[in-house]
């Protein structure tokens, strides 16, 4: 496993990497919720957005723990991906869990911009 090197841990990669894995989190859970629910939750797009923007998430936390040179980049598309995922959520505006979810992406999306100007 790899080890944080807390030393070189800013403020804002400690908050990025919180955003991106409490997104992660919510992304799984309301997929979960989706699959419980069917309907126009189970839409076969939206979980697959879902399960990318999670799965996203976690890599941005992985670029970060070990200080890749891409992780900039990788923030940026995480931030795409996340802001994608929140407006689809959007859409269900009368369904507290998709608020949530959109919320918690909209959260990571700004913390993820935030990296686009840090040195690897």
């Amino acid at each position: 496993m790899m080890m944080m090197m807390t030393e070189s841990m800013t403020a804002e990669m400690q908050a990025c990497m919180k955003a991106c894995m409490d997104c992660h989190k919510m992304c799984m859970e309301t997929m979960t919720y989706c699959m419980s629910k069917g309907g126009m939750q189970m839409d076969m797009s939206m979980m697959g957005m879902m399960r990318d923007c999670s799965e996203m998430c976690m890599m941005c936390v992985n670029m970060m723990m070990g200080g890749s040179e891409f992780m900039g980049r990788t923030c940026m598309l995480c931030a795409e991906m996340c802001d994608r995922t929140a407006m689809a959520c959007e859409q269900m505006s009368d369904d507290q869990m998709m608020m949530d979810c959109a919320m918690a992406c909209r959260k990571c999306a700004e913390a993820c911009r935030s990296m686009q100007m840090m040195p690897a």
